[in-house]
């Protein structure tokens, strides 16, 4: 009897000694923590404000109703976002199958069958006949390491993440409408201003003419007016076509054809955003960013697809039974005679298999180590997205404010030059090369007040766009670790 146990326990050991084991294996990435990046030299002279984070409604504060019309428009029809919520439904019905695999499973089945058993076999009469068959299987797999769990929690994770992913792309299409419409005015502005540079240069070649058929001029100088009238009509003609390419990127953000683009008015000028950042920035943005919530969820999500696949190595043990009822030949096969059942446990021990196990698990551990590596990247593109944009809209300011008094000054030459003119001091065509200048001065204004409104924008897509998370799809605690 001690021979037979010594032996039994031999070769358990020797089972478990060549078993396949997780050893050596894990992931290396490391999340980054929000407090080490640093924005404070970035954000110098900049509001600070913990209540500056976008609205959910954002767009209303640009003061165009035709705007809030347009990103309603986009947010119903946008064909994009019907592929963004359809990933999203398909990860949620993930979470249903993963959330299935833990329970147990009941199967029936039953099968009509023609046979002939030899009748050397116990069973078989060596005739042909009927082989009638019906029976009804339980299974259940016990999670009895959790893994099973895992899965759908890295399932759910995944699902989440989704989710996000959807309201992020309504985000960056409210955005995306919101910039296309400031181009669509800025390249009215410019058709405006493209349309007076014509009229001027068709009225300086005119009285240029004028001087030529007169002696005061020669032909040179007519030349020359004639090819500031083709540049003119080239920038006329450009900026009609750049009204038709606003008009036409409109259309496609609301999901609609080349026809709703032309029913667009001309925007009015919008007012920048203004430049206030939240006071805790880099920590704040994992709540108030779509993509950086989203990332999260996607570490978290590998975390717990390495739990899973952990268990793997594990023995493990599943329940099942089944009963039914057989007939071979002409018998009735629910007689009591035709019934059968079974029932027990059984238990289940990877000892070599290759190495698929390892090759899983090392697949996992570089899944999480890519999430982690992408939530970094995320996260420190966010701050500098944020602080370049607080940049941008400063040096624009300042840009705006030279700019303002080189308009200012245009325009004062250009009433000075009329004066001069109706005085009988200078030719109204000095007047119109001044003018030139002003027209200029114009187009250099429209330019700076345009990249204003758009970098105000980009600005708010930076901080979040105007998210909050709701409660049940919140970022998971930065406690994530793939070795919990």
């Amino acid at each position: 009897m001690r021979l037979h146990l010594l032996a039994a326990a031999t070769a358990l050991t020797l089972a478990l000694a060549g078993c396949a084991s997780s050893g050596g294996l894990h992931p290396d990435g490391t999340l980054t923590v929000p407090a080490s990046l640093k924005v404070g030299h970035g954000l110098d002279g900049v509001a600070l404000s913990p209540a500056a984070w976008p609205a959910s409604d954002w767009w209303t504060g640009l003061g165009d109703p035709q705007l809030d019309s347009l990103i309603s428009e986009a947010l119903h029809d946008n064909p994009g976002l019907a592929a963004a919520d359809a990933r999203a439904r398909a990860a949620q019905a993930e979470v249903g199958i993963a959330d299935a695999a833990r329970g147990p499973s009941v199967t029936a089945g039953a099968s009509v069958a023609g046979a002939r058993l030899p009748a050397a076999t116990p069973i078989g009469n060596g005739h042909f006949g009927l082989a009638k068959y019906a029976d009804v299987s339980f299974k259940w797999g016990v999670d009895l390491w959790g893994g099973k769990r895992a899965a759908w929690q890295a399932a759910l994770g995944a699902s989440r993440a989704a989710e996000i992913d959807a309201r992020a792309a309504r985000i960056e299409l409210s955005g995306n409408v919101a910039r296309a419409y400031v181009q669509l005015g800025y390249a009215f502005a410019q058709q405006d201003l493209a349309t007076g540079e014509l009229h001027r240069a068709e009225q300086s070649r005119e009285l240029t003419r004028q001087r030529v058929a007169a002696g005061i001029d020669n032909r040179i100088v007519l030349k020359q007016s004639d090819g500031e009238v083709a540049t003119a009509e080239l920038d006329d003609a450009q900026s009609r076509r750049a009204v038709d390419a606003a008009r036409s990127a409109l259309a496609v953000l609301l999901g609609k054809g080349p026809d709703r683009g032309s029913e667009i008015a001309r925007p009015r000028l919008l007012s920048p955003a203004a430049l206030a950042v939240p006071a805790d920035l880099p920590l704040g943005l994992l709540g108030h960013r779509p993509d950086l919530v989203a990332a999260r969820w996607r570490v978290e999500a590998a975390n717990k697809n390495i739990k899973a696949a952990k268990t793997e190595f594990l023995p493990n043990i599943s329940i099942g039974a089944m009963a039914g009822v057989i007939s071979l030949g002409g018998g009735n096969p629910f007689s009591l005679t035709s019934r059968f059942f079974e029932a027990g446990p059984s238990l289940s021990l990877p000892i070599f298999d290759g190495g698929r196990l390892r090759a899983n698990l090392a697949g996992k551990d570089a899944q999480y180590d890519l999430a982690v590596a992408q939530y970094n990247q995320t996260l420190v593109a966010a701050v500098n997205e944020v602080a370049d944009d607080v940049s941008a809209l400063r040096s624009l300011r300042q840009q705006i404010a030279a700019q303002q008094r080189a308009q200012t000054a245009a325009q004062q030459a250009w009433e000075l030059a009329l004066q001069r003119y109706k005085a009988g001091i200078g030719s109204y065509l000095e007047a119109l090369g001044v003018r030139q200048q002003l027209l200029v001065a114009n187009r250099g204004m429209a330019a700076l007040q345009a990249q204003q409104v758009d970098r105000s924008i980009q600005l708010i897509q930076a901080l979040g766009g105007g998210y909050r998370p709701q409660a049940d799809v919140s970022a998971p605690s930065s406690s994530t670790s793939a070795h919990s």
